[in-house]
C-alpha cells in the first residue's frame, strides 16, 4: 500500500483562495477610500467650527471693547492653535493636508485647504465692514469645490 507523504495544497483550492481575496478586495477598497474622505471632510468641519467660535467670540470681544462687533481679516488669527498644516503663503493650497488663507483685499479672502487625494475645497470669507452707519456683517460661507 502507498502512502501519499506529499502535503501542500492543490492548484484549484489556490485558486479558489485567490478569488475569494479578490472579491473582498474589490469590495473592501472602495469603503475603505469612503472612510478617509470621510475623515478628512470631518477634519475640515472641525477646522472651520473652530475658526466659526473663535469669530464668534473676537466679534464679542470687539463689541465689548469698541462698541462695534468686527471680525479679523485672517480668518485663522481668533485660532489659539492653528491647524496642523497651516502656511502663511497667501497662495493656493497646493500641498496634502495644507491650509492657506488668500486674501484679496483688506476685508474679503478665501480659505483653501487640500486633501490627501488633491482634491481642493474653499471658504469664502468676508470679515465686514465697520464704517459709520454702513456696517456690513461678516461671514464665512459653506465649503464648496475649488475653482481656480
Amino acid at each position: 500500500m502507498l502512502k501519499n507523504t506529499k502535503k501542500g495544497f492543490t492548484l484549484i483550492e489556490l485558486i479558489i483562495v485567490m478569488v475569494i481575496l479578490g472579491i473582498m478586495a474589490a469590495v473592501a477598497v472602495p469603503r475603505y477610500l469612503d472612510s478617509i474622505a470621510n475623515a478628512e471632510e470631518s477634519a475640515e468641519d472641525a477646522v472651520i467650527s473652530a475658526i466659526r467660535n473663535g469669530l464668534r467670540q473676537a466679534a464679542n470681544d470687539s463689541l465689548y471693547a469698541n462698541g462695534r462687533a468686527s471680525w479679523p481679516s485672517n480668518p485663522f488669527d481668533v485660532l489659539a492653535e492653528k491647524p496642523v498644516g497651516y502656511t502663511e503663503d497667501g497662495d493656493v493650497a497646493d500641498t496634502d493636508g495644507e491650509w492657506t488663507f488668500i486674501s484679496y483685499d483688506a476685508i474679503n479672502g478665501q480659505i483653501t485647504h487640500q486633501r490627501s487625494d488633491n482634491s481642493r475645497y474653499s471658504w469664502n470669507y468676508m470679515a465686514g465692514t465697520q464704517d459709520g452707519d454702513d456696517a456690513v456683517p461678516g461671514y464665512l460661507e459653506p465649503r464648496a469645490d475649488f475653482v481656480y
